[in-house]
């Protein structure tokens, strides 16, 4: 399965769009639409500067790799919406985490409502709540249909 161009968007809009490298919140050196080292390349060091094109590049790739995480982790049919939030949460925690997660259970027991509540979970990032709106955002997406 593929992220929709909707849910693309989505992740853009969460994690936002920057061309030259900055440190996210919690220090992690990050490039184009969350683009960190941990992901492959490119190498996100201080001074790095990407085209508009390079970041639309990185971050295809990137999805590629969360989109094969999210699918080799749950084993239940997903429709869009809830594929494309459970990529941008993976997105943003990790593909181990993902595996691993409540979210990633809960789908493989048939638990859906379950597994959209275990989207707030992951509401921490260096020990602050920063990430509760971004998780009830994905949660909602998770659970609602796209028209």
């Amino acid at each position: 399965m593929r992220t929709s161009s909707r849910g693309r968007a989505l992740i853009e809009q969460r994690e936002g769009k920057r061309l030259l490298a900055y440190k996210d919140s919690v220090g992690v050196w990050t490039i184009g639409v969350g683009h960190t080292s941990a992901a492959r390349a490119p190498k996100v060091t201080p001074g790095l500067r990407i085209t508009d094109a390079e970041c639309d590049d990185i971050l295809a790739r990137d999805l590629e790799t969360f989109e094969a995480a999210v699918s080799k982790a749950t084993h239940v049919s997903l429709a869009d919406h809830e594929f494309d939030a459970c990529v941008s949460l993976a997105f943003n925690i990790g593909c181990d985490a993902f595996s691993g997660s409540t979210v990633a259970h809960k789908l493989n027991t048939g638990d859906r409502q379950g597994a959209a509540d275990a989207f707030l979970l992951w509401k921490n990032a260096g020990g602050k709540p920063i990430l509760l709106k971004r998780r009830q955002a994905e949660r909602l997406q998770f659970l609602t249909p796209y028209a």
